[in-house]
């Protein structure tokens, strides 16, 4: 069972509570998910917050996700009124389709407001997301320079900012806010494997485990192709765990398997797309 984590502090609560605070505020909101982990990557408290507003979902990293299993969960996530749209805050990939998208959205309250012989003149939006799911490089990459602080840990972005894409679009940056507890396990090893918490959080040989069960069970010829383990399907997770560290040469002096050198192995691989293209949420279609 996965130990009950201490991992909530108090700057989460000030961040969901000027969430709160400012949503009525915003024309549109823009919720970051990871596009490797659609469902374990959607905080359950900023559904609650969003309600009826207009939301567009950024499933980001796509070039690190199975594509297929994307358009599943982007499928369920359209049924439930949410619009959607794969980015690369990276490369830039349909970063500039953001703004036209979020106007198509907003196209009939902007009718209606001039209808009324009002100026609908700025586009109003707050972003939201997990710690690590990259909303700092989606905003440096939409201001094409860097206005955000960005890194690999998560946790970069402390306090809320406006930042000016456009004279007609401005965006409020949000803090990453985690939930308090996990309902179910396996989205906190999803969280851990993709680097969205930090690695303490959890055992790092359970998530590296966890991780290799999964990919056995949806990707072993990844295993096969990185690795040369062959016919992963038919070993349990702990021979896979050897036979990666016996590839690797990871030994401690006497010739003992590094097991902490193999997690680390492991994980590299994983986060840094050596083993290819893969998600960790199944897909609900």
């Amino acid at each position: 069972m996965m130990k009950q984590i201490q991992w909530f502090p108090g700057h989460m609560f000030k961040s969901l509570r000027e969430i709160k605070e400012r949503i009525s505020l915003m024309d549109i909101v823009y919720v970051l998910l990871d596009a490797r982990i659609p469902y374990s990557s959607m905080n359950p408290e900023i559904l609650k917050i969003v309600g009826e507003k207009p939301t567009l979902l950024l499933f980001n990293k796509m070039d690190l996700c199975d594509r297929k299993n994307l358009a599943a969960w982007q499928k369920y996530y359209e049924d439930m009124g949410f619009y959607t749209l794969p980015i690369n805050s990276q490369t830039g990939f349909n970063v500039d389709r953001i703004y036209s998208v979020s106007k198509e959205i907003l196209k009939e309250k902007i009718e209606r407001a001039l209808k009324k012989g009002m100026k609908f003149k700025v586009v109003r939006g707050m972003i939201l997301g997990i710690p690590n799911v990259g909303k700092s490089t989606l905003i440096n990459k939409m201001v094409q320079k860097k206005v955000t602080v960005t890194g690999n840990k998560p946790g970069v972005t402390k306090a809320q900012q406006w930042i000016k894409i456009n004279p007609e679009f401005e965006l409020l940056d949000t803090p990453g806010v985690l939930w308090p507890k996990f309902d179910e396990e396996r989205v906190g090893y999803s969280l851990s494997v993709t680097g969205a918490i930090k690695d303490d959080t959890l055992p790092i040989d359970k998530v590296v485990l966890y991780a290799l069960n999964y990919i056995r069970d949806h990707y072993s010829r990844r295993l096969t192709e990185r690795y040369e383990i062959k016919n992963p399907e038919t070993l349990t997770d702990h021979e896979i765990l050897d036979q990666i560290g016996h590839f690797r040469k990871a030994y401690v002096k006497g010739g003992e398997l590094d097991y902490d050198r193999i997690y680390q192995i492991v994980l590299t691989d994983i986060r840094g797309k050596a083993l290819g293209a893969m998600s960790f949420d199944e897909s609900k279609l």
